[in-house]
């Protein structure tokens, strides 16, 4: 199929795009900066276009043609940009390609949004009815980008929404490599009771769940949660982390209250100045908000079965950290 995917040189949208490819799809990609493996990528056939999905020309053309669109493009907790930016690209974004979808007559259009429109889930493990109750504009932003989604699309093309938790494996050089290497020295400060879950979704797991979502009638109309089987304790999650590098960590506990102190005195700080803190309110927030969901739904529907689990996922994104310098 002739498949266009925005935001397909990042980290989640360049593994979509390689597997797609790899299944013999045409695909032309979206997105506003390079990645890295643009040239694997362009080896192996697809059309790579750098701009704004917020671009109507841009974007028609991208689109014209194509049977389906995924969209993964996003504005995605950016340090120091003004909210503006998260409405631009996350929702008026999501609304000029469901609207250029539709005029080139896609036949299904797949939503990439975030579990994180459901907020901290107070009694674990939530699922797709858990409330909406984002925590910060990013959140936000994205679910109002799943209303469009649902207005524009009614009646006009089959659309699915898939609500990835948080996702991690080779290929990433930012996501998970700062727990990576606080593992590595063998010390992971743990601030709270560390009984805060975590809901991690292996990339291979992910990239099946959107190509179930692509033939007609799989999710028509549905949101999704997408995650791997299991959901671990922050303190667990080191210990694996430490497990799959070889590394045994140890994980001291101290009291959260100081380390929410400084989140907020340390980005009121630097803000004037344009300086990304070192510490903010949402990454205390990693510390303190639970994440654990059920994936029944997916199952049911998607015939979604994750394939990875976490330790041998674990294992191989160690694996490339370490020849790749970053470890």
């Amino acid at each position: 199929m002739d498949v266009f995917v925005t935001g397909g040189t990042g980290f989640t949208g360049a593994a979509l795009v390689l597997r797609l490819l790899e299944e013999g799809h045409n695909v032309t990609v979206l997105d506003r900066q390079p990645g890295l493996i643009d040239e694997k990528l362009q080896n192996k056939g697809a059309k790579i276009v750098h701009g704004s999905v917020t671009d109507r020309e841009l974007v028609a053309e991208c689109s014209r043609g194509c049977e389906v669109v995924m969209h993964l493009a996003a504005a995605f907790r950016e340090i120091g940009v003004p909210d503006a930016l998260y409405k631009s690209v996350n929702v008026e974004g999501t609304l000029n390609v469901v609207e250029r979808a539709i005029e080139a007559g896609a036949r299904k259009f797949v939503y990439c949004s975030t579990q994180g429109v459901h907020g901290h889930i107070e009694n674990p493990p939530g699922d797709e009815t858990s409330p909406i109750a984002p925590a910060d504009y990013y959140q936000q932003t994205k679910y109002e980008g799943e209303e469009v989604v649902r207005a524009q699309c009614d009646g006009k093309i089959e659309y699915t929404i898939l609500r990835p938790t948080a996702i991690y494996g080779p290929g990433d050089p930012a996501r998970f490599l700062m727990i990576y290497k606080r593992a590595k020295k063998g010390r992971f400060p743990i601030f709270g009771n560390g009984a805060t879950y975590y809901h991690p979704i292996y990339i291979d797991n992910l990239v099946d769940a959107f190509l179930l979502a692509m033939p007609q009638g799989a999710g028509a109309g549905e949101a999704y949660i997408i995650a791997d089987e299991e959901y671990f304790s922050i303190e667990e999650l080191a210990k694996r982390v430490g497990k799959a590098i070889g590394v045994e960590v140890a994980t001291p506990h101290f009291p959260i209250w100081p380390l929410i102190v400084a989140g907020h005195v340390c980005e009121k700080a630097c803000k004037p100045f344009g300086i990304v803190p070192p510490i903010f309110p949402r990454r205390v927030d990693w510390f303190r908000q639970i994440r654990a969901f059920r994936i029944d739904k997916a199952k049911k529907d998607l015939g979604y079965v994750p394939r990875i689990g976490m330790d041998e996922g674990l294992r191989r994104t160690g694996q490339w950290y370490t020849e790749n310098g970053y470890l």
